[in-house]
């Protein structure tokens, strides 16, 4: 069906065979201040477009904000709403919003004669043997099709929009999810009449004399419960088991050219029809009786129940939800940590190559998996991002070095509030797409539309347990999969991105021990507005406060070169130790280990064996160790005994013995040092190479500049340039917000006023089309709005712009001058000044009834 067809969906009265409704039909008289007339909304609705206009504004701002595919842009009226809302992307949109109960509803309406009764859709959902639930449920799912305009009509007129009875009728190439088959009118609507009446004669029903009647006679027959009982006691027993296996669906099956005995028995009494040459389908009346006229096998009025799986105490969750909310914190300062002075390369294709991410999951011992989670939740959260160079690389943006001095309740709340909203999906990672392509981390093709609304409807799902209780991951997925059963299938994402949400909340620390937290409730709360959700996040940071450890301003020093922080270090605290010794291990404390090379590190930062030794009395809690004096002092006496500097190098000692003693040394041959005087050794290595290769020849040399000073080494912290967080991806179009409702919804009603006026004949008009633009003189054109301007009623020009785009409007003039009319623009629900020599034609308004 073409457009064309579509649109007479939402012009076209019943009965009509292609006209397009007059102005004048089921049109509601505008008075001269706008406001709609309801008059005509008691009449029962001819088509969409009547059933929109009879609807209040409340309830059009409801069906804008469900469907909001609908506003962009605004439509014009409520006819190109209508037509809009029958759209095949539309309505495929829409079917899937549905919950299972409400999508079998619309299948019924699908199968059932147009247009249906109640009644009669109520005995198609619950059979013969009744269903109490269901009748219950029924008309709570109507009213949420009539919300979204896919049913209009009285109950007892229901129709089901045209499109989404076209998706969801059986067809040959599109099978019911009912499993029903074509009608009886249906089947047969390309037999020979002869043929039809040979099937009367088999069933034992008199002939008639026309294809319609005898159609009509079977049909009867077949949806007539005690005549068709005793056709099927009369039939053979094989019979009924070929029955038995279509009855359910699918209902159609392929013959021989000599069929069996059985089959043809069925053939000839009308039971299976044929559809092709080799094919045979099962009446749909048939199939409703041998199914206790039921259209679907099982319906499910009630969405199954999140059975929970164990129940804690409270602070038990909320315990286990902290520690691995401080971990989670942690691993993402440990990953940025890594690539502070910068990260791996990016793919030319974008993302993260396989080594890298192996090399990252080590450094973070961790899987690859969890390791590509934690990179996409930074990159979300805007901590991490390229650096946009022609060597492009991965590098911490300097939202980063804001983020770290924030306290870690609300560093932790950043990062919730980034993996609720984002679409990234780290749960791809390492899949291929329908290319063949490997999907890396931080690649382009990672996000999902539905991921935010996955996640957040999983864990609103665990809001209705008790607290402190975790769900049954199987009862939470068959509830998901109730919600949303237009999307389920082998190629729906949703189930999967369920239990990634499960498993990724508890990384993050948003659910404990698989229940929700006090602090996980809190983000669930709903904001509209970038304020409300940073507000959230406040409120989440504050009632998870308390449950973190508080940063210590010691260590313990043993006497084996360790030291064991007994809890989170503050931050000058752990930087200076972190440069000053080398992390051990990490669990509940954090044990560092000092090394000759780690004191290296903080004597070429600039510090000194006085400086090390104060830092460290002053911040343990336990006496200096005298093994890790001796470490310190011995280093320092020799840092810097050697001096490098660029010849391309050199090293200069004022020991010529210890300079003999490297040159006779087999490990400085790669160096290819040589002699310049008793003090001073050139190399063509680089400077860098030469301190490396000291080094590693156990001594400690150290780096000088130009005029002989001794350089102070520090790593160099690498930043991308400021860069946004990636936005999610929407899944459609963005929900409205209450002010563009409203003024939409004003918008639509003001132009189905222009469009739906009931106008006064002009004589001196010249006839036109239905709906073309008023055309009158201009000195009647003036004259007219004159007289409203001084009556204070309204009139309805024709109007072209400046672009040369004609419309039609309703406004009510207050001054004409120079010119131009001024009023109020009832379209355009403001008011306007128009050029007297732009408007096309005036005409008057009738008199309110």
């Amino acid at each position: 069906m073409g457009t064309g067809e579509r649109n007479q969906e939402a012009h076209v009265s019943e009965g009509s065979t292609g006209a397009t409704s007059t102005a004048a039909a089921g049109a509601t008289s505008r008075g001269a201040s706008g406001a709609t007339s309801r008059g005509a909304a008691a009449a029962a609705p001819r088509t969409l477009a009547e059933s929109l206009r009879a609807r209040s504004d409340a309830s059009l701002a409801a069906l804008l904000r469900i469907r909001p595919d609908l506003l962009n842009p605004v439509p014009s009226d409520l006819t190109q709403l209508a037509t809009r809302a029958g759209t095949r992307a539309s309505v495929v949109r829409a079917l899937e919003r549905l919950d299972t109960f409400a999508l079998q509803t619309a299948q019924v309406l699908a199968v059932a004669p147009e247009p249906a009764p109640y009644e009669a859709v109520r005995a198609l959902l619950v059979g013969d043997d009744g269903d109490a639930a269901v009748e219950a449920a029924l008309p709570g799912a109507l009213a949420a099709l009539r919300e979204q305009a896919l049913v209009w009509g009285g109950d007892d007129r229901l129709r089901l929009v045209r499109t989404a009875r076209e998706l969801l009728a059986p067809s040959p190439h599109h099978p019911s999810p009912t499993g029903l088959g074509p009608t009886v009118a249906e089947a047969t609507a390309g037999m020979s009449p002869g043929r039809v009446q040979e099937i009367l004669q088999a069933a034992g029903l008199p002939a008639t004399h026309d294809p319609v009647s005898a159609v009509t006679a079977l049909t009867s027959l077949f949806t007539d419960r005690a005549r068709m009982a005793e056709l099927l006691d009369s039939a053979p027993s094989e019979a009924l088991t070929v029955l038995d296996r279509l009855v359910w669906g699918p209902p159609y099956g392929e013959v021989s050219a000599d069929p069996p005995p059985p089959v043809r028995w069925l053939r000839d009494h009308g039971l299976l029809l044929p559809a092709s040459a080799r094919t045979v389908v099962l009446p749909r009346e048939v199939a409703l009786h041998l199914r206790a006229g039921r259209a679907h096998r099982t319906t499910e009025p009630v969405p199954p129940a999140v059975a929970p799986l164990r129940e804690y105490r409270p602070q038990v969750v909320d315990a286990a939800a902290a520690g691995q909310a401080f971990t989670a914190l942690t691993t993402v300062e440990d990953l940025l940590a890594e690539w502070n002075e910068g990260g791996p390369a990016v793919l030319r294709a974008g993302g993260l190559s396989v080594r890298d991410l192996k090399r990252t999951a080590t450094a973070l011992d961790t899987s690859e998996q969890t390791a590509a989670f934690w990179l996409e939740l930074a990159y979300a959260a805007g901590l991490l991002a390229s650096d946009g160079e022609a060597d492009e690389r991965y590098a911490p943006t300097p939202e980063y070095d804001a983020w770290l001095e924030l306290p870690p309740a609300e560093r932790w709340a950043r990062l919730a509030m980034a993996w609720l909203a984002a679409t990234r999906t780290a749960g791809l990672v390492g899949e291929q797409d329908a290319k063949g392509r490997t999907l890396s981390a931080l690649g382009p093709d990672l996000d999902r539309s539905p991921a935010p609304e996955v996640r957040h409807r999983v864990l609103t799902l665990l809001t209705t347990l008790p607290e402190a209780t975790s769900a049954e991951p199987g009862s939470l997925l068959a509830r998901l999969r109730w919600e949303h059963p237009a999307r389920s299938g082998p190629d729906d994402l949703r189930p999967r991105l369920a239990q990634w949400t499960l498993s990724e909340a508890e990384l993050l620390g948003v659910t404990g021990r698989g229940a929700l937290t006090t602090h996980g409730r809190t983000l669930l709360a709903p904001a509209t507005g970038a304020a409300e959700r940073e507000a959230l996040g406040l409120l989440a940071a504050k009632a998870l406060a308390p449950h973190l450890p508080e940063p210590v301003d010691h260590v313990l020093l043993q006497a084996d070169l360790t030291a064991v922080a007994p809890g989170p270090l503050r931050r000058p605290l752990a930087a200076m130790l972190g440069v000053l010794a080398d992390i051990e291990s990490k669990g509940g404390a954090t044990v560092y280990r000092f090394t000759a090379g780690s004191v290296r590190r903080a004597l070429d930062a600039g510090q000194t064996a006085a400086d090390l030794q104060a830092f460290l009395t002053e911040h343990s809690r336990t006496p200096v160790p005298q093994p890790l004096s001796y470490l310190i002092d011995d280093v320092a006496r020799r840092h810097g005994h050697l001096r490098v500097g660029a010849a391309s190098a050199y090293v200069r000692c004022d020991d010529e013995a210890m300079l003999g003693e490297i040159l006779a040394d087999k490990r400085s041959q790669p160096l290819r040092l040589r002699r310049l005087a008793p003090t001073v050794l050139a190399t063509t290595a680089e400077p860098a190479a030469l301190l490396d290769g000291l080094r590693s020849m156990g001594y400690a040399p150290a780096a000088e500049s130009a005029e002989g000073d001794v350089l102070i080494t520090r790593a160099d912290a690498r930043r991308t340039p400021r860069r946004a967080a990636p936005a999610p991806v929407p899944d459609g179009p963005p929900r409205p917000d209450e002010t563009l409702l409203d003024a939409a919804v004003r918008a639509i009603r003001a132009g189905d006023t222009a469009a739906t006026v009931v106008r006064k004949d002009q004589p001196s008009a010249a006839a036109g089309a239905p709906g073309a633009l008023p055309r009158t003189s201009s000195a009647e054109t003036l004259a007219t709005v004159q007289a409203a301007a001084m009556t204070g009623s309204a009139v309805w020009i024709g109007y072209v712009n400046a672009e040369g785009a004609a419309s039609q409007r309703v406004i009510a003039p207050v001054r004409v001058e120079g010119g131009f009319v001024t009023g109020y623009d009832h379209t355009a629900d403001e008011v306007r000044t128009y050029p007297l020599h732009r408007i096309t034609g005036v005409a008057e308004l009738p008199d309110p009834a």
